[in-house]
């Protein structure tokens, strides 16, 4: 086979998955007219390919996904110019499936499928070479979005350097979980009395006052046993409180100082945590910021993703009541990024209600709050997510 022809399909790792396996030294995508014109993603595709290792030709003919007759018809000028070709029906639309049985049938062309439950690559006629074939690819997070058009761009959160913090996510978790409650008004203290100015280089020795301002004109002080229990795992040193009158500590960095003056970071830490210590995933990013594609600003963050294979599990953290519109938004970008075989979960520090499970089983989101992650069962419910024993 020096010549794959696939349908191109929504689904971004349609497009890709065969190509990948096999690599044949050209591609052709049957594809509709918007993809067809849109040089932008096709050079998204070639810089996918290249990211792989591998320059095959790339060749994007129009047809219309519904019209089997003008597809079954192209097939057929395609098998002329190139008679070593086979074909993989595993996206693209009933009609094409149709026509492609009609080629496959007449002209005798390897066809070939794939299937996500089993992870194989399936013989329909004459494709030996794919007959109960294992799929061993394996995608970074970056090469998810990329598949899909998409770029990935800095976070909020230096990825390169967490490694190293790993001991102290646990403990940090551990902190918050016992000032639950509490937490936005301690972390808007930090913030009140370390200053915001030069970001370059943010001072990490803090003093001021007991009381600052709070919400809507009203007083926030400190929370002593809160500011001891962070000076207990390390994340603030050389704590000074004159109860009334003043604090002062040190931050131990300018990253912990960071993760403090933020109210989500202690949570999607401990979900990419999590993640690290299930031990399934080949790849985990924290803050995973995405721009749809290169002729708009359209960008998302997903909190945590990671890859697994030619799965992606995308990760939503909140230390709110989970609502629709952050499950929408989460299901969309699952969608999107990492097509059908893709899973969702939405982590929260509340208790989830009635409503809000129901619409995230509607749209195929696991639900992990307050109760698992008091349990320490998130490794394991990750497992549970990813269908591995």
């Amino acid at each position: 086979m020096n010549t794959l022809i696939e349908m191109y399909d929504e689904r971004a790792i349609e497009n890709i998955l065969a190509a990948d396996m096999f690599r044949p030294e050209r591609i052709i995508y049957l594809c509709p007219k918007e993809i067809a014109q849109d040089r932008s993603r096709q050079d998204k595709l070639r810089a996918f390919f290249q990211r792989r290792g591998w320059k095959p030709e790339l060749v994007f003919i129009e047809i219309s996904p519904f019209k089997a007759d003008a597809i079954f018809r192209q097939l057929l000028a395609i098998s002329k110019k190139c008679p070593d070709c086979a074909v993989d029906v595993t996206g693209g639309s009933d009609a094409a499936l149709f026509a492609t049985g009609m080629f496959a049938a007449q002209t005798g062309a390897p066809a070939f499928t794939y299937s996500r439950k089993k992870n194989r690559f399936y013989n329909i006629s004459g494709a030996d070479f794919a007959d109960n074939l294992n799929c061993t690819l394996s995608y970074s997070v970056e090469e998810f979005f990329l598949m899909a058009g998409g770029t990935l761009l800095p976070g909020r959160v230096n990825n390169a350097i967490l490694a190293k913090y790993l001991p102290d996510f646990d403990p940090f978790f551990e902190c918050y979980l016992r000032f639950r409650r509490k937490w936005p008004d301690i972390v808007s203290y930090i913030q009140k009395i370390s200053p915001a100015e030069n970001r370059q280089k943010p001072p990490l020795s803090i003093q001021g006052k007991y009381t600052v301002k709070g919400e809507r004109g009203s007083r926030n002080s400190a929370n002593e046993e809160a500011l001891r229990s962070l000076a207990d795992i390390g994340f603030i040193r050389n704590l000074k409180i004159v109860s009334g009158e003043s604090v002062a500590f040190r931050f131990r960095d300018a990253t912990i100082r960071t993760w403090l003056r933020d109210v989500g970071s202690v949570l999607e830490l401990y979900a990419y945590k999590a993640c690290i210590d299930s031990g399934i995933f080949n790849d985990v990013i924290s803050s995973a910021v995405v721009r749809w594609d290169d002729s708009s600003q359209v960008s998302n963050e997903i909190d945590v993703m990671a890859a697994r294979g030619v799965i992606s599990l995308f990760l939503s953290c909140k230390t709110s009541e989970i609502q629709t519109e952050a499950l929408n938004e989460l299901a969309i970008l699952r969608d999107r990024f990492g097509g059908k075989g893709a899973k969702a979960a939405i982590v929260s520090t509340e208790r989830c209600n009635a409503a809000a499970r129901h619409r995230a089983a509607q749209l195929d989101i696991a639900v992990i709050d307050l109760e698992e992650l008091k349990d320490g069962q998130l490794p394991n419910r990750l497992k549970t997510i990813m269908k591995v024993k």
